[in-house]
């Protein structure tokens, strides 16, 4: 076992070592999580769908309205992943699950680290929409568009080829990098009294030195989300509720 060493030895967990069977372990975690309360299961992961249906109805030729809610949604969403981490921890400790107890705790997030959490990713995601078009323009920008919806021909070109290929790479690795920095500062903050920033940092630290693991993990994270948007978002009512449960079963499994 390795422990970090920028602040106190007393004040820093200690970081596990992740094997591939830890990732079996935390699915089935997450999974039995899921079967032990099915109420607040819907309930959060009703957050996820109706954000995206939201998102798709609202922000229908309405760029104002795409960007409120697209600018939104990254700070709901921790929120309701605090939830299912606040599910497991209780039914891990054998606490009570109760509406007024499990609400309590993520009203009272609100004064805490994960709204910082919550702002970082909206930063993310700003960044990454600005990157996102910057590269479109680079290749596609001297480009005659077409109605997309009516042809995809411009994307079959060399440049919209090369175009999609530098938009995925690039977005590849900044979503992991995103993954890296809240994997485990998400579920770090609600758990214990820590700043946001050493979280991020302690998170960094975990993927890093369980790198291969965690690649699979967030591979794992990618293509069972992308399965889940396919069927209109319904998919996510299961997906990512089990994977809410199952990320905080792997931080209480990568520190100590």
């Amino acid at each position: 076992m390795t422990d970090t060493a920028s602040t106190p030895a007393a004040a820093r967990p200690v970081i596990r070592k992740l094997t591939f069977a830890d990732l079996r372990f935390v699915l089935a975690a997450g999974l039995a999580d899921f079967r032990k309360a099915p109420q607040f299961v819907l309930f959060f992961s009703a957050v996820y769908v109706l954000g995206g249906f939201g998102m798709l109805s609202l922000g229908a030729g309405h760029v104002s309205w795409t960007l409120a809610t697209s600018l939104g949604f990254p700070l709901i969403a921790p929120f309701a992943a605090a939830g299912l981490y606040e599910v497991s921890r209780r039914i891990e400790t054998g606490q009570p699950l109760h509406w007024g107890s499990v609400l309590g705790i993520v009203w009272q997030e609100r004064t805490r680290q994960l709204p910082w959490l919550g702002a970082i990713i909206v930063i993310y995601f700003l960044f990454w929409t600005f990157l996102a078009h910057m590269i479109f323009a680079l290749f596609m920008g001297l480009t005659t568009m077409t109605n997309v919806s009516q042809s995809w021909d411009v994307f079959l070109t060399p440049n919209g080829l090369t175009m999609i290929a530098v938009e995925l790479a690039v977005g590849g690795v900044l979503a992991f990098l995103l993954f890296a920095l809240t994997v485990i500062s998400l579920p770090l903050v609600l758990d214990r009294e820590v700043d946001f920033v050493t979280a991020m940092m302690i998170s960094l630290d975990v993927v890093r030195q369980n790198i291969v693991v965690m690649l699979c993990w967030a591979s794992l994270i990618a293509v069972l989300t992308l399965v889940a948007l396919l069927p209109w978002f319904l998919g996510l009512i299961v997906v990512l509720p089990l994977l809410g449960h199952a990320t905080w079963h792997l931080y209480r499994r990568a520190l100590q």
